[in-house]
């Protein structure tokens, strides 16, 4: 394999290496949320909407059902940006070991022997 075809094919393993080592750094960090970050994303968002309550509602919170959305709605909230979070820390860890490795290989060219 010689020429611009065989270029194409190394930036194309290089990129699909890269990319795998992205996706599995942001499975590992989503992994990671859930033993680590789940139970406090939770409760601080379900504190944050006790508190957007409490401000809009007037406290002491009664427990009608627009209170309860705005404490559901804040723990989702909370879920969500903290689950993003890791996803995007792993993606670069994981990012990051990829080009790590990748840099420490050194090819050597194999001389090409001409054509006849």
């Amino acid at each position: 394999m010689d020429g611009p075809d065989a270029e194409d094919a190394m930036t194309t393993t290089k990129k699909s290496t890269s990319r795998t080592f992205t996706l599995v750094g942001a499975g590992a960090g989503l992994a990671t949320f859930l033993a680590v970050g789940l139970l406090p994303s939770l409760l601080y968002g379900g504190y944050a909407g006790v508190l957007l309550a409490g401000g809009l509602f007037g406290t002491p919170v009664d427990a009608s059902f627009a209170v309860r959305a705005f404490i559901v709605g804040g723990m989702v909230i909370g879920v969500a940006a903290v689950a993003s979070l890791f996803a995007v820390a792993g993606a670069v860890v994981g990012a990051a070991i990829a080009a790590l490795t990748r840099g420490s290989k050194v090819e050597t060219p194999t001389p090409v022997e001409p054509k006849a």
